[in-house]
């Protein structure tokens, strides 16, 4: 008899694992909420989110060991630029951006919950109460951040919430999509046993057509911590949307570099105008 590898006997398929796509990780993170434009921050949400209370980012570097299953662990870097936003009374964040190594991971993350991801390389370092991480793609280290380590304060636990849009872009590549396109939402339990604050903070963003995270720039760094503990994640589809909401950024998660930008007028703008 032979076996073929690329057919599962869902007879003998048993228990499935992790049910809800939990997986519990320990982390080590670096974590920093800035303010931006609050016009920039309100034209990156598309239909059905609405801008947060404050024209918030945040940013996180993780050092993550993932276990998968018995016996099956890996260890990724990974990083996370999310906008402040709300739906329906829930509080959390757009993901605009998850560049992080392993291939697998992102597939599963981009085909599963609709996370943006993309396969980067990234770099986390902590010696002598500094801390520095970075990550890169196609040559270019296009966001950092850097600190130093100050005092703990303690432990925290507390959910987490990112909004994710899951859409299969058209085979006709005509700005439609192929199927139903969904809000979903990411549960990310975190359970940290240390959290420290991390003075002198800086946030550095580099130019990268393919990555332009320099065009939301940082007014202002609200707090930025170092972080030591678990999580477990999970995620959710909340709704379907129509794809002309979710068409004009779709571009986020592909290695497609806008030839029409849209054009933010600012209130800062004005203001130096009539000075």
């Amino acid at each position: 008899m032979a076996r073929l590898r690329y057919v599962r006997d869902m007879s003998k398929r048993g228990k499935v694992e992790n049910q809800g796509g939990q997986f519990p990780a320990n982390v080590r993170g670096l974590r920093a909420i800035y303010e931006t434009e609050p016009e920039i921050h309100a034209a990156l949400l598309p239909r059905p989110l609405t801008p947060g209370a404050r024209p918030e980012i945040f940013v996180q570097f993780s050092n993550v060991q993932l276990f998968l299953s018995e016996g099956r662990t890996t260890e990724i870097g990974a990083a996370t630029v999310g906008v402040s936003c709300e739906y329906e009374g829930i509080k959390g964040f757009y993901v605009l951006a998850m560049p992080m190594e392993n291939d697998m991971i992102v597939i599963g993350g981009r085909e599963v919950y609709g996370e943006p991801k993309k396969v980067a390389t990234t770099q986390f370092k902590l010696a002598d109460n500094k801390i520095a991480a970075s990550v890169n793609r196609h040559g270019i280290d296009f966001l950092e951040m850097r600190g130093d380590i100050g005092a703990s304060t303690g432990p925290q636990q507390f959910l987490e919430q990112m909004f994710c849009i899951k859409a299969l872009p058209a085979a006709a590549r005509d700005d439609t999509f192929d199927g139903e396109v969904f809000l979903t939402l990411l549960d990310w339990k975190r359970n940290f046993t240390d959290v420290k604050t991390v003075l002198n903070p800086e946030i550095i963003m580099r130019e990268s057509k393919f990555d332009p995270i320099i065009d939301v720039p940082v007014k202002r760094i609200v707090s930025m911590v170092f972080t030591e503990g678990g999580t477990v994640n999970s995620g959710r589809v909340l709704r379907s949307i129509p794809g002309e909401w979710i068409a004009p950024f779709i571009n986020q998660r592909f290695d497609d570099p806008v030839d029409a930008p849209l054009e933010v007028e600012l209130a800062s703008d004005k203001k130096v105008a009539h000075a």
